[in-house]
């Protein structure tokens, strides 16, 4: 036993431990101790992702079927509690969030060309590895950014899903100053790539939601969207339209995970235009992809990010350019996990978040 372990009574934490329908609970689990080349995170702050939700529902895609039992949560902020053998630059205490890459392979091209948010080999939390729903989290020094002095543990934790809307407008399709974008879908990474569509100098901004949406869209307003629309009272390409020279959205953001949306993408970019498809499901299509020939659009697929990424949505939460407050819709104890999970589901909150017990004891810690 090093001088930075000590025996630790069990924690707890969120575990799926069946492929079925609500197969997720509170479990005691060993609290992990350190391997060399690794850090222990005590965690302060989890997000919850629209994917943990699939999880809970057991109606993920066959591709994020993982490892079982395992941890659920992949959006974590804490400080480091515990350190490995040969691991230097870090120091206990400091506060940090996690990328989700929790293990890649480091020599394939992917990995060794920077995009090992691409690697095959990839183990994620919250899939292959256990997650951040937890009091600890084990983690590799190369998925660790330190947090800017002044930003919060609650604003930390929503690094990720930031970072997956970065990479989508910013690193993958581009918004440029004066496009018009039309972003699908109201949910945390619709309003988060909102965010970064307009600090990306997008001229006209238009968010579509459904129902369950109104207070989402309401939200989507205070941050800006010029026009917000609920596509199951409207057709929102009569109003696209009449939008700039009408020959339709320069980028089409896809953020709401079914796999229909694709069509009424194709139907709402212009010819020349570009599609980033964020949101994935295990629905067939059952259409045509004929449009995207016929206009020439150009479809990025978007998945995860790399450690620039972090850093850049990092300083901007340094700098306060992107809004958190507004987001949050509740912080919940890990035992109302279901309410904070139901919450996101019903459409009372963009984004839920959990506090651990060391959260809770240290709620003022934020710099």
């Amino acid at each position: 036993m090093t001088k930075h372990e000590r025996k630790e009574t069990p924690m707890k934490a969120l575990v799926k431990y069946a492929w079925e329908q609500d197969a997720v609970e509170i479990r005691e689990r060993p609290v992990p101790t350190p391997e060399a080349g690794t850090v222990r995170v005590r965690v302060h702050t989890v997000g919850v992702c629209g994917s943990d939700i699939h999880m809970w529902h057991n109606s993920q895609s066959a591709s994020s079927k993982g490892t079982l039992p395992v941890t659920l949560g992949h959006e974590s902020a804490g400080i480091i509690d515990a350190i490995g053998a040969g691991v230097e630059g870090w120091n206990i205490g400091d506060r940090v969030v996690c990328e989700t890459a929790a293990s890649i392979c480091g020599e394939c091209a992917l990995c060794l060309s920077g995009r090992y948010n691409l690697c095959p080999h990839r183990e994620g939390y919250g899939l292959k590895r256990d997650g951040a729903m937890a009091e600890y989290l084990i983690a590799e020094p190369r998925v660790l950014h330190r947090i800017p002095a002044g930003v919060s543990f609650t604003t930390a934790a929503m690094t990720e899903p930031f970072a997956v809307a970065y990479n989508a407008v910013v690193e993958r399709a581009r918004v440029s100053p004066g496009n018009l974008v039309v972003i699908q879908g109201a949910g945390a990474i619709g309003i988060l790539a909102l965010q970064v569509a307009i600090l990306s100098g997008a001229a006209t901004t238009v968010i579509l939601g459904t129902d369950v949406d109104t207070h989402r869209l309401q939200i989507a307003r205070e941050l800006g969207a010029t026009h917000v629309v609920n596509i199951s009272q409207e057709n929102p390409a009569e109003l696209i339209a009449t939008l700039h020279d009408g020959f339709g959205a320069d980028l089409v953001v896809d953020a709401t995970g079914v796999s229909p949306a694709l069509q009424q993408s194709m139907e709402l970019v212009r010819p020349g235009g570009a599609i980033a498809k964020v949101g994935w499901g295990p629905q067939p299509l059952g259409f045509t992809l004929d449009p995207l020939v016929k206009k020439a659009v150009t479809l990025y697929g978007c998945y995860s990010h790399t450690w620039s990424t972090w850093e850049n949505v990092l300083r901007l939460f340094g700098e306060g350019k992107l809004r958190t407050d507004l987001v949050l819709g509740g912080v919940y104890p890990i035992e109302e996990w279901t309410e904070a999970f139901s919450a996101m589901q019903r459409g009372d909150n963009i984004k839920s978040v959990l506090r651990m017990p060391f959260g809770l004891e240290n709620e003022e810690v934020s710099a």
